[in-house]
């Protein structure tokens, strides 16, 4: 399974498709990053389902800025367009293994429907 670098130009398209989205918040300096990128990619692996981004932070700083991320390595995931999970620090394999299953089991509609009740402020 193939992981994708995402740019600015590419990065509001990938996380708005339907389907889960794993993003890696990383930089090159990082040895946390370096450390995780193989758990990371082992992951991608084993759930081809998924689709798997790494944003390079020295790169892409305006998508970093944007997210708010101060800490790296950064884990985000995106359902449908939604914003499920944003944590910093590495994972275990079998902690990333768990969060693929737990997303993937969420019902969208009832979030989605909870997400513009929210929003609407009722």
């Amino acid at each position: 399974m193939a992981i994708a670098n995402l740019t600015m130009e590419r990065f509001a398209a990938t996380v708005r498709q339907q389907g889960t989205v794993f993003i890696d918040f990383w930089a090159g300096w990082c040895a946390p990053c370096r450390a995780f990128a193989p758990i990371f990619e082992a992951a991608a692996e084993r759930h081809p389902d998924v689709t798997w981004c790494k944003v390079d932070t020295e790169t892409e700083q305006t998508i970093a800025s944007a997210l708010n991320v101060s800490s790296i390595p950064t884990l985000m995931i995106f359902r449908d367009g939604l914003l499920l999970f944003n944590q910093p620090g590495m994972l275990p394999a079998e902690a990333l293994d768990e969060l693929v299953k737990r997303v993937q089991q969420l019902d969208m509609r009832a979030l989605g429907a909870a997400a513009a009740t929210s929003a609407s402020g009722r």
